[in-house]
């Protein structure tokens, strides 16, 4: 399957890249039907306190820990009265445990305090609570109260809107802020939050970070970057020369025998 080159993507009008992200969107609904969020929720502060705790960690991760943060915090209110170090026990398996407790009783406590328990459905309002910037308002804000305010930008959506070339900065260029400006330009707005889900599992399932599945990918007529990842072929523990492999019995016996002479006065 043939690709249009990198250089013509990145040399492209914007209304070339807009017309072909048209043509990546229309596939991406047929191949995904359901994308939704990854993270399980019943609501806008349990999705608040999921999307706080998938920084850095796996949404596999996430959904195995939330039910015991709500068991213990069911309510808003409760979460901002936790008391920090038990708080941080029942987290710490997400990573970055000190931090995290910290941006949820933070945001428990505004949430409280200046909006009457219920967590702002607007950009404004829960860019104010701490342990939020853009990315988590974003996915409360379209996964939640279905609002395209912006474009969820996390690691496999950076990466992919590299590949399919839906911006035209420099792959070195991984700014998250500016990688959103790029998508909101070239994608309709109506579409912002599903194609964020729809390359989330894309990413996961097909165009993975080392090994893109190019040939089972039917986004790679529209890819600029389709067929250019050349795998890099990798010693296994049984070859020699692999820093952890064993040396062969004959190998060995050489080794020891050099050895022998070098150590004779």
């Amino acid at each position: 399957m043939a690709s249009i080159g990198r250089k013509s993507a990145r040399g492209e009008s914007p209304d070339a890249r807009a017309s072909r992200a048209r043509r990546i969107v229309q596939e991406l609904h047929r191949l995904y039907v359901d994308a939704d969020c990854a993270l399980e929720h019943r609501g806008a502060w349990e999705l608040l306190v999921a999307t706080i705790l998938s920084a850095q960690c796996t949404d596999e991760r996430v959904n195995k820990v939330t039910p015991n943060v709500f068991a213990r915090y069911p309510t808003v209110a409760e979460m901002a009265r936790a008391e920090p170090g038990e708080l941080e026990a029942i987290i710490q398996s997400t990573g970055f445990f000190r931090n995290k407790a910290k941006s949820l009783r933070g945001a428990a406590q505004a949430i409280v305090e200046r909006f009457g328990g219920e967590v702002p459905s607007n950009m404004e309002g829960l860019l104010t609570l701490p342990g939020v910037a853009r990315k988590t308002a974003n996915v409360i804000l379209g996964t939640w109260f279905r609002k395209n305010e912006g474009v969820v930008v996390d690691t496999h959506i950076g990466r992919l809107a590299h590949r399919l070339g839906l911006t035209w900065r420099s792959r070195n260029d991984k700014d998250a802020v500016r990688i959103e400006q790029d998508l909101m330009e070239v994608l309709p707005r109506s579409e912002w939050t599903f194609v964020g889900h729809a390359l989330i599992w894309h990413g996961r399932r097909v165009c993975a970070a080392r090994k893109p599945n190019c040939g089972g990918c039917t986004l790679a007529k529209w890819c600029p970057s389709a067929f250019s990842f050349e795998p890099t072929p990798k010693q296994t523990r049984k070859e020699p020369g692999h820093r952890g492999a064993k040396p062969r019995r004959a190998q060995r016996a050489k080794l020891k025998g050099a050895s022998k002479l070098r150590t004779t006065p």
